[in-house]
């Protein structure tokens, strides 16, 4: 694998009370926990001695936080296709509330009533793949859970709804794609490395 090809660093925001209870959080903008924050600035530590070319945030305050805490807020960009997936009537709800009335749901595949199928969703990484495959250098982004699994699915050329289910990821991990040979063959470089968290 060359050191030369490009990567993109994909950083899930840290630990909201939500996210602690299991509850689907979309477009609720809600502030990290005093956990999360720590955890923020845990990142940081870990991408500290890293150089990005370009950083890019969601615009919903616990990516946004995350990013500031991290030490990239000077430099990062919003982008409002980094914001996590619309749950529409499933905002709030845990998944067993949601099973408890449709027990053969499955969000990758059936996507949220009122909110965004797996296809919409997939268009909004495939906008943001596009936009960063451009970008000659390393990359940085701040998302939220289920966005940042159908990006990495886009990345590979995956359908979103088949693959996304299977890339789990913890709050404030660090994930990373990239390329193997050349800039034909996407790849996956690191996926929910969370250690600096515990660390």
């Amino acid at each position: 694998m060359s050191e030369a090809l490009p990567a993109v660093y994909l950083a899930r925001h840290g630990e909201t009370a939500w996210s602690l209870s299991g509850q689907h959080t979309g477009l609720t903008d809600l502030p990290l926990t005093l956990n999360g924050e720590g955890n923020a600035r845990r990142l940081g530590e870990r991408l500290k001695s890293m150089t990005f070319t370009k950083v890019f945030t969601s615009p919903l305050q616990r990516a946004a936080r995350t990013c500031e805490l991290a030490g990239f807020g000077t430099m990062a960009e919003a982008d409002p296709d980094l914001v996590e997936w619309n749950y529409g009537q499933y905002e709030g709800l845990r998944s067993a509330e949601i099973l408890a009335q449709r027990p053969d749901w499955q969000l990758f595949r059936d996507g949220a009533p009122g909110g965004e199928s797996p296809t919409q969703i997939g268009e909004r990484a495939d906008r943001v793949v596009q936009r960063i495959r451009t970008v000659p250098g390393d990359v940085l982004l701040f998302s939220s859970g289920h966005f940042i699994r159908v990006l990495a699915a886009r990345w590979l050329g995956l359908d979103p709804g088949s693959a996304g289910k299977y890339f789990l990821l913890n709050t404030a991990s660090l994930s990373a794609v990239g390329y193997e040979h050349n800039l034909s063959q996407p790849v996956i470089r690191l996926w929910n490395d969370d250690h600096h968290v515990s660390a």
